[in-house]
């Protein structure tokens, strides 16, 4: 057993669309001295699947130790199991397993960071109990921009968005979804902020955050470039994690082509305009979201025919006549 306090606080959550900046925020937090955020999880939702309904904490505890992920938290399922308490429950196992993580570092509290669960958010309130969130928003245009510029190999599968308008709708559901949760769980344990402002003046808004989920701000939270090698494995993408936080990096104004810009916006401009972003084409070309684009250094691929299946997870069609609500998941108050 730990020597440490117990936590001060509940489990902090980072929410946010893939190429949002969820993983700089991440790093962020994670180089706090009462917070650890481990690598993106994923096995919440398969184990979910399988335990939502039937108590069997053996059997549980057993699927513990195929979990890749857990084994390279150096979390041992036999450290899990001492824990629990009588009777323990899937909340119980799920929060022992973070608990070992943030312990193995010297800290208190835990998080999680896992742009998957932006489909699931019901799950992260179960697993969770009661968490924090922080939502990061990100110019949905920019973001794009981002994506497209990911290797090949990084994007490729039947989960990811497979042309501009795709990505639109996969940015537009997400954000509305992730707002509308925000809205039911309440101000007191959501939290939203943009990227753009956590770049431009990073100590400022990191302060605000870290006020809203119980914690004091530490200057060793724009340390995240000292220790770690970008060079290879898992933040290979993240080249300007590398870099202290600055301004500029993708910018649609000037690596976007019109037709792009106007394509994106048909699909999501509304809620650019409500997220406080300019919009270049007030009234787009109701068609204009159809067809390829060669955005960004590589060029997408052109989007799914009418009726076709969407990357979604929820296996949502992209329906004739709608790039945007034949795209959004189910509500989360509806599963």
């Amino acid at each position: 057993m730990s020597d440490l306090p117990a936590a001060s606080g509940p489990p902090v959550v980072v929410l946010g669309v893939s190429r949002s900046g969820t993983t700089l925020l991440k790093e962020m937090l994670d180089h706090h001295s009462e917070l650890a955020i481990p690598p993106e999880s994923y096995f919440l939702l398969p184990l979910w699947d399988r335990f939502r309904a039937r108590r069997d904490l053996e059997k549980l505890l057993v699927d513990l130790t195929y979990v890749v992920q857990v084994r390279e938290w150096g979390v041992g399922t036999d450290e899990v199991r001492a824990r629990l308490p009588r009777n323990a429950g899937f909340p119980d196992v799920i929060r022992t397993i973070y608990e070992c993580y943030a312990e193995s570092r010297g800290k208190r509290r835990f998080g999680d960071k896992t742009p998957l669960y932006m489909w699931h958010l019901d799950l992260l309130e179960h697993a969770f109990s009661r968490p924090g969130y922080v939502h990061i928003v990100r110019d949905g245009r920019d973001a794009a921009l981002s994506y497209a510029a990911m290797p090949e190999g990084h994007r490729s599968g039947w989960m990811w968005p497979r042309g501009l308008a795709d990505f639109a709708c996969r940015w537009r559901s997400q954000v509305e979804r992730a707002r509308r949760f925000g809205s039911a769980v309440g101000p007191d344990r959501f939290v939203e902020l943009r990227y753009e402002d956590l770049v431009a003046e990073p100590a400022k808004t990191l302060r605000e955050v870290c006020a809203r989920i119980g914690l004091s701000y530490e200057d060793s939270m724009l340390d995240y470039h000292r220790d770690h090698d970008f060079s290879e494995g898992r933040l290979a993408n993240h080249p300007r994690l590398a870099e202290p936080p600055s301004p500029g990096g993708r910018s649609w104004r000037e690596q976007m082509r019109p037709a792009d810009v106007e394509r994106f916006e048909a699909v999501a401009g509304d809620l650019l305009g409500k997220l406080g972003y300019e919009c270049a084409f007030p009234r787009p070309r109701g068609g204009c979201a159809q067809g390829g684009s060669s955005t960004g250094p590589r060029r997408w691929a052109r989007p799914r025919p009418c009726g076709s299946p969407c990357p979604w997870l929820d296996g949502s069609p992209l329906g004739a006549g709608s790039n945007r609500e034949s795209c959004v998941g189910p509500d989360f108050r509806n599963r």
